[in-house]
């Protein structure tokens, strides 16, 4: 394989974690998802990880009367959760990696510092960022492009449950149109609702692209590290 990137940083869906049963988590998913990881990381791809906690908890899905800032809170932890997961799953493929957290909880694993995650990089270690921003009222998708700003990634690659954006919702409208590009400016015009604002505003002033892809398809991270597959690129301008 041939990458079109130096660093990524690569945004997960927590739900793709699950099989879509009972189970917070898929061992035939996470299987799949790290061979593709390791497959990139050898190409020499430098990889930052950030995922969601949908699997586990969503905020904006909360028990009415919950306040936002707790609920968001659990959110955050959940997403740790995911990242434990995830780093011993790509340990066992004999990976080297480290679990950062926004949030301090010392016993788990490290606080997110600058300077220490941008040196794991340097060495190639794999960097699984948790914890969201350690705020609450932020999305991990704020998180992802916050990171990669701070990581100076050349990339941030969303996986989703779709192969890129649409004008409308694919799964109830079977005539939505992908779009093979479309600016950040766009985006936020039109509500595409792929990411929030924030975070596509944090890409547009860092002028960091964002590649939109589906999670679930077959060798699909190695693909869009390619450039190759269904995608949506999502950039300054188009």
């Amino acid at each position: 394989m041939k990458p079109k990137y130096k660093r990524i940083m690569l945004k997960l869906s927590g739900e793709g974690l699950a099989d879509g049963g009972e189970e917070m988590f898929s061992p035939a998913i996470a299987a799949d998802l790290v061979s593709q990881i390791k497959a990139v990381h050898n190409a020499g791809t430098d990889i930052c990880l950030v995922i969601g906690g949908g699997n586990i908890f969503r905020g904006r899905s909360a028990p009415k009367g919950l306040p936002r800032s707790v609920a968001d809170q659990m959110g955050m932890m959940a997403t740790v959760m995911n990242g434990l997961f995830l780093q011993e799953a790509l340990k066992k493929a004999d990976l080297d990696v480290r679990l950062m957290s926004s949030l301090d909880v010392p016993k788990v694993c490290e606080s997110y510092v600058y300077e220490k995650a941008a040196g794991y990089l340097e060495k190639r270690r794999i960097v699984i960022f948790a914890g969201g921003t350690g705020n609450p009222f932020f999305t991990t998708d704020s998180a992802a492009t916050l990171k990669a700003a701070e990581m100076n990634c050349d990339v941030v690659l969303k996986a989703t449950q779709v192969d890129g954006v649409y004008d409308s919702d694919p799964k109830k409208n079977p005539n939505a149109k992908r779009y093979e590009a479309v600016s950040f400016d766009e985006a936020i015009q039109k509500e595409l609702k792929v990411m929030d604002t924030t975070a596509l505003a944090l890409a547009r002033e860092n002028n960091i692209p964002i590649v939109v892809f589906a999670q679930s398809e077959r060798n699909s991270l190695v693909d869009v590290v390619c450039g190759k597959g269904n995608f949506t690129v999502m950039r300054k301008e188009v």
